[in-house]
């Protein structure tokens, strides 16, 4: 009789950025670092919690890194790894660049999984690697507890096109490119409550890579970039409002949502990350009143390879969002607008 296969996201006690550090903890921790230091090439660094680093080099050329990785929201481990590496590689378009090249992060709990299974798993994130047309040129592997993958990215960008996360002016008009619902699929998948075509549709979303944000860096009227992640649209959105210094203004009903993300999460698919989330961020949110529960949870819902939130001049939006949709992004749509005001984020 044969072994039954190892299903992966049964290895983790939680999944892809969904298994990121609570924020409030996360905060703490960085409150008590030193600053990256005075060096006069360091572009962006840590204090604006960014997507990536940027070095600025002689000849105003920029180095953008970064490094990703986490545990496995999926049992197929080919699809893990497509995932995975589609996550990574996105801070780097966040931060207006293009990719060069990725080195493997792997940790893997020897004497649980098959190599073949490990093997499935580097398999698929050094075809993603491919697509984006970059090669997986080294790494390192660890035996840990549970199973974690994940790359180290380096790209390039000229220093004119390096877009941060603290840019965004006031009357800005605000761009998600990817609709919300990742983590509470995730979920489903868990506990294998997902149907086959939903499944498909998840897949499909986080593997879409995030290269238009490389195109969007050289049209002057985009002011911001940053990726939605495992701190939600609520975290990010705040992390874009802090930086800048405004208030972002999120319109509910106009966020795009995976298929079945509201019945989902009405049926009770909820991550732990999304609650965290919420307890760490609600002091600097204010929501209407007659928000519905299912919506809140969703724009706090931990976003795996989640699309990028764009600020540029209200001017353009219109084409810029053509732009994005016509680079595969379908659902990509107008989701609110940047106010002077002090640093918060305001649902309507």
């Amino acid at each position: 009789m044969s072994t039954p296969p190892v299903r992966l996201s049964t290895l983790a006690h939680g999944g892809g950025c969904g298994c990121k550090l609570d924020p409030a903890v996360l905060r703490g921790l960085l409150a008590g670092q030193p600053a990256a230091g005075p060096f006069e090439r360091l572009l962006v660094g840590n204090e604006t919690s960014d997507d990536a680093a940027v070095w600025a080099l002689d000849d105003g050329t920029c180095i953008v890194a970064t490094t990703d990785f986490f545990t496995p929201m999926v049992d197929d481990p080919r699809d893990f790894g497509r995932i995975a590496a589609t996550n990574a590689i996105s801070d780097v378009y966040a931060m207006g660049g293009r990719p060069i090249m990725a080195l493997a992060i792997l940790g893997m709990p020897v004497g649980k999984i098959p190599p073949e299974t490990v093997a499935a798993i580097l398999a698929g994130g050094a075809s993603l690697c491919a697509e984006a047309g970059i090669p997986v040129a080294g790494g390192h592997s660890i035996d840990t507890p549970e199973p974690i993958y994940g790359l180290a990215v380096i790209g390039t960008c000229r220093r004119d096109q390096v877009r941060r996360n603290a840019d965004a002016r006031a009357g800005d008009a605000l761009i998600l490119t990817k609709p919300l619902g990742v983590g509470v699929y995730s979920a489903a998948i868990k506990r294998e409550a997902l149907r086959p075509e939903d499944y498909a549709a998840f897949v499909a979303t986080t593997t879409r890579l995030n290269r238009v944000g490389a195109d969007l860096a050289g049209d002057a009227d985009v002011h911001a970039l940053t990726d939605v992640t495992g701190f939600g649209l609520i975290g990010h959105g705040l992390e874009i409002a802090r930086g800048a210094g405004l208030i972002v203004v999120v319109e509910a009903d106009a966020v795009p949502l995976l298929a079945r993300a509201e019945e989902l999460v009405r049926d009770g698919f909820v991550t732990g990350a999304s609650h965290r989330n919420w307890a760490a961020f609600s002091d600097s949110v204010a929501l209407p009143a007659d928000l519905p529960e299912w919506r809140r949870h969703l724009l706090t819902d931990p976003q795996t390879s989640g699309g990028l939130l764009v600020a540029c001049a209200a001017a353009r939006a219109g084409a810029i969002l053509a732009q994005v949709r016509d680079a595969g992004f379908a659902q990509a749509a107008i989701v609110g607008r940047i106010e002077a005001g002090p640093s918060a984020l305001r649902v309507v």
